[in-house]
């Protein structure tokens, strides 16, 4: 039986003799390319439809009854508890099960990823409606708005302003997650990557230049969303 020795020297002999080869990757790289366009689109998409349920979820927590409290701290509390793969997985296989053939697997995991950040953006509203400053509010209603236009107008606005810098991080994890979509085929960049991998097995390139290909494009996002956050951003 090897020892741990003999198994380190192995490895790093293996090391030693593996010749990188970057050709494959450049010839390829229009794969990976799109793979990341589908990351950015993937994620934006799904970020949208999060608000929406995160924010109905987050005025039915703050502002509905007694019911609609209890329905939607069980969807954030039960979403937030489950691993996102299992909830792609139900999303696209389950719903076909019980003959819901309405999603193909784009849009299945768009929905998938919507509700998952929509449990985390519900808390995200939530605080941020309960910052919104009561001055504001009673200033609202001090020139006539109703409380439907309070809201529209005065509410919303401002929690927007004071969770952009949560919603922000929110699209940049998305972005990371959007990886998951390679378990059910949707070509995004880590899928590309197992198809060049899987034609070339070319291991050790294609995935550090898809490391890289993330690195890169979140610290930019990042930079692009600092520049967002300190024109419209509210400090709390």
């Amino acid at each position: 039986m090897p020892t741990a020795g003999t198994l380190l020297l192995g490895c790093v002999q293996a090391a030693f003799m593996y010749h990188l080869n970057w050709r494959p990757i450049f010839q390829n790289f229009d794969l990976l390319w799109q793979g990341l366009l589908m990351g950015l689109v993937l994620a934006l998409l799904s970020l949208a439809i999060g608000c929406v349920i995160g924010i109905l979820a987050a005025f039915a927590r703050v502002y509905g009854g007694r019911p609609i409290k209890a329905l939607a701290t069980a969807y954030t509390e039960f979403v937030r508890n489950i691993p996102l793969l299992l909830i792609i997985y139900f999303v696209f296989y389950g719903l076909g099960l019980i003959g819901l053939h309405l999603l193909n697997n784009i849009w299945s995991f768009v929905l998938a990823l919507a509700v998952y950040s929509g449990a985390y953006l519900a808390e995200v509203f939530r605080a941020g409606i309960m910052s919104v400053p009561e001055g504001l509010i009673e200033a609202g209603k001090a020139i006539g708005l109703t409380p439907r236009k309070t809201m529209q107008f005065v509410t919303l606005p401002m929690t927007f302003r004071i969770v952009l810098p949560s919603l922000s991080n929110t699209f940049i994890s998305l972005f990371k997650d959007t990886s998951l979509a390679a378990a059910i085929s949707v070509p995004e960049l880590t899928y590309g990557a197992m198809v060049i991998n899987t034609n070339t097995w070319r291991i050790l390139e294609v995935y550090t230049t898809v490391a890289i290909m993330y690195l890169i494009t979140c610290y930019v996002l990042a930079g692009l969303l600092r520049l967002l956050e300190k024109k419209y951003a509210m400090v709390r």
